[in-house]
């Protein structure tokens, strides 16, 4: 597995990470003895870049990650997020602080559920319009100086406000949604980011499961699904991004890979300071993803990826309303 430093952080571990959210939450039903084989399972890959967050389940996420690293806590690199205010009473509502006393609050919770006495990278999940982000990442700085936390990031985030945030502290890591599909951080995000020498963390690197090539319908999905609701899987817009993803599969099928492999060799080779975090929760698609590590891609290729899936081809936007509002534009 190819490895890289998470900005200017020294802090080393794979390029190819594992985002572990849909164990415990939106993707329908899940199993914990299966996330645990699965976890198991990366690190015998050497996939060590372990990414969950408080609001994943609520809660119960971070309680997962923390039994499976059990006895081998160095070997992880473990990332977790704050700023979603969920709980247990009110699981579906979602506020945000970034207020320095629940930065300060969220760490200590997360620490105990996580059976550590570190994160090694620590994430604000979304800005809080309500408190400069000079505040929030001034409180996450503290935790630093104390050994709470090895690493700053920050998720979803405009170019002015990582400036912003770049002046307080070092920023190690930008998360956001990257892909084939999601191609936005390309205007700027992702250039400020090899500027700065700040690792760019691409979530959802599969399209949230649709450039697999395994969604042909929204029968493809559980009841309970959170992208039942997400625009891109809706109506019109599902029929026209279908036909983006089958393109994907032939050109994956001329390559003798994967769509997913296909996919994520793609990302990998958009810069050397850039780490997917596809998310699963089984053994053989965690097995599939990581074999993208190895693919070659000739700068041909990827001129042919581009032109069959050109920046802003995608039919709906990434969230519902109410998810795009919270996005730090």
């Amino acid at each position: 597995m190819i490895t890289g430093k998470l900005g200017a952080s020294q802090i080393l571990c794979s390029r190819m990470g594992l985002g572990c959210m849909g164990m415990s939450e939106f993707y329908g039903p899940h199993n914990d003895n299966e996330s645990l084989k699965t976890l198991d399972r990366a690190l015998e890959l050497g996939i060590t870049l372990w990414d969950t967050a408080d609001a994943y389940g609520p809660y119960t996420n971070e309680e997962l990650i923390g039994r499976s690293m059990k006895g081998r806590r160095d070997k992880i690199v473990l990332a977790t997020k704050f700023g979603f205010v969920r709980s247990l009473d009110s699981p579906l509502w979602r506020g945000m602080s970034g207020k320095p006393e629940y930065v300060r609050k969220a760490c200590e919770d997360s620490l105990r559920r996580l059976q550590t006495d570190t994160i090694d990278l620590y994430y604000l999940h979304r800005v809080d319009p309500e408190t400069p982000i000079e505040d929030t990442v001034g409180a996450m700085a503290d935790l630093l100086k104390e050994g709470k936390i090895r690493a700053i990031g920050l998720s979803e985030v405009s170019t002015a406000t990582l400036k912003r945030a770049q002046a307080i502290h070092p920023i190690s890591a930008l998360q956001t949604e990257y892909s084939l599909w999601s191609r936005d951080p390309e205007d700027e995000l992702i250039s400020l980011c090899a500027d700065l020498n700040i690792a760019f963390v691409a979530y959802s690197p599969l399209g949230r499961g649709f450039l697999t090539g395994e969604i042909k319908s929204m029968d493809d999905l559980a009841s309970d699904d959170w992208r039942r609701n997400a625009p891109r899987f809706m109506g019109e817009n599902f029929d026209k991004n279908l036909v983006l993803a089958d393109k994907v599969k032939l050109l994956a099928g001329k390559k003798g890979c994967s769509p997913s492999q296909l996919s994520l060799a793609w990302v990998l080779h958009k810069g050397p300071h850039i780490f997917p975090i596809p998310g699963t929760k089984r053994v053989k698609y965690l097995e599939d993803n990581a074999r993208a590590a190895d693919i070659s891609l000739t700068p041909a290729e990827i001129q042919e990826i581009d032109k069959i899936f050109p920046k802003a081809v995608v039919a709906g936007t990434r969230y519902a309303e109410g998810g795009m509002k919270i996005i730090n534009g």
